[in-house]
């Protein structure tokens, strides 16, 4: 199974997308992004989801390169699956193999018994990514909306 982009609408909603720069460092993007899930209630616990985050960090790098970070978890701290989309100018480092900073920025929380749904969503993602004009699209959306039109479109293709 893969997404589609109907996924978007219940996986990435408006509230869950910001075009506000986050900190710097990993771990300050990390709890940022966690701050917009928390705030789009979309988050049970902070302390536990955090934690889960940064354990999985420590297991390997969420820096899959091309400019692309995708901090992820299964996680009791959640309920239901999000995809929370941020972005950097300045870009971070998120120890990418390629040695290139996260520009593109997505923090994926599923439930602790979410399954396969991690995965599906987490190769969704990546697949989606490896197109450049993708990742140009997604870095040239002005608004939350053109973000989300570029994620169905991305997902659809």
């Amino acid at each position: 199974m893969t997404i589609d982009p109907n996924d978007i609408d219940r996986l990435t909603p408006p509230e869950l997308v910001t075009l506000e720069e986050p900190p710097a460092t990993k771990e300050g993007c990390i709890e940022f992004l966690l701050d917009v899930a928390v705030e789009a209630d979309r988050v049970d616990d902070r302390e536990q989801a955090l934690s889960d985050l940064l354990e999985r960090e420590e297991e390997a790098t969420t820096g899959v390169g091309f400019g692309i970070g995708i901090p992820h978890a299964k996680t009791a701290a959640v309920s239901r699956p999000s995809v929370v989309f941020g972005r950097s100018e300045t870009g971070i480092d998120f120890d990418a193999m390629d040695d290139k900073p996260a520009h593109l920025l997505f923090m994926l929380l599923v439930p602790e018994e979410g399954g396969d749904e991690h995965l599906e969503i987490l190769s969704s993602l990546s697949r989606a990514l490896m197109h450049e004009e993708v990742r140009d699209s997604l870095r040239e959306a002005e608004t939350v909306e053109g973000v989300r039109t570029a994620l169905k479109e991305a997902v659809s293709g």
